[in-house]
């Protein structure tokens, strides 16, 4: 029965909170602007707004336009199932499900630029090439953090790995497993802003074609097409946010402080991102490559001092 009541507050949480973290990103965005700014629930108006138009499709595009949001969407809601929130158990887990997460999180970029791609736009060609080439040096960045986890917690499992301090091995490693920790906070942070097109990798805000990475790739999409792809990417800021959390703020043995505690540190993590858009400017595009790398490195840091 308590696995039961969990995964249920799991499943609500997961896919309910998502879309407020968006609302207080552009809250804090026209706080810094001195503006009064969007309600806090604006994100759940465009949505609803979206699902309830009709689609618009070009005569030009194939079955393969039509499968980016949904296969975008599917991917996103199996990948926060994996997570766990506010106990080291998630509704699916098992040992190397930390593969499946990046895998399917590949799956949903590659059917995003094929979309793209299926549309015959040199805009949005441009956009799907700059997402893949950005995303080959982010997941370097993930996978390095997860090596760290892994070692410390002596399992593949991200239950396991989130979890309770990490396992008996973080005690153990005194200083350097601190470090290597904050080493991979910060580069999960970076690879957040990455992932999700935020400043200063990419203005989710931009009408510029010529700039953009991740918005021009969805311009031909409308309607409820649309706001799959929204709702899919507020899933994947929850569960980038939620892995950034789980790692910095280990789950107490009380399930009734656990939940309040993850969702309050969501909310300061949606504040952290758009402070940091409100303080810096979107990078030139030559530059945006030796930010990831330098995510990269940070994990990287991480490994070394746990293996020396």
């Amino acid at each position: 029965m308590a696995t039961i009541i969990h995964n249920t507050i799991h499943i609500l949480l997961a896919f309910t909170l998502p879309p407020l973290l968006l609302g207080v990103i552009a809250k804090t965005k026209a706080l810094f602007a001195g503006r009064v700014g969007p309600p806090l629930l604006q994100p759940y108006y465009d949505l609803l707004k979206l699902f309830r138009k009709g689609s618009v499709y070009s005569t030009t595009t194939t079955w393969v336009f039509r499968a980016g949001p949904v296969v975008g969407l599917v991917t996103a809601a199996l990948a926060v199932l994996l997570i766990p929130l506010a106990d080291s158990q998630a509704p699916i887990s098992f040992t190397g499900d930390l593969i499946l997460l990046a895998y399917l999180f590949a799956l949903g970029r590659f059917f995003t630029t094929a979309a793209a791609l299926d549309t015959g736009s040199p805009f949005e060609g441009m956009g799907a090439a700059r997402e893949v080439t950005f995303a080959c040096l982010a997941e370097p960045a993930l996978f390095l953090g997860f090596l760290v986890l892994a070692r410390l917690s002596g399992s593949l499992q991200l239950g396991v790995m989130l979890g309770h301090s990490l396992g008996p091995n973080r005690e153990t490693a005194g200083v350097s497993a601190g470090a290597a920790l904050a080493l991979v906070v910060l580069s999960w942070f970076i690879v957040l802003l990455a992932e999700n097109s935020r400043i200063p990798f990419d203005d989710p805000n931009t009408h510029l074609e010529l700039t953009m990475i991740h918005e021009v790739m969805v311009l031909d999409h409308s309607g409820p097409a649309f706001g799959m792809i929204l709702y899919g990417a507020a899933l994947k800021l929850f569960i980038f946010a939620a892995l950034i959390v789980r790692l910095a703020i280990p789950p107490t043995d009380y399930l009734w402080l656990d939940w309040p505690i993850f969702v309050v540190a969501m909310g300061g993590v949606a504040v952290a991102v758009g402070v940091v858009e409100s303080t810096m400017a979107r990078l030139r595009l030559p530059h945006i490559p030796v930010l990831l790398v330098s995510a990269c490195l940070l994990s990287a840091f991480g490994v070394i001092l746990l293996l020396r």
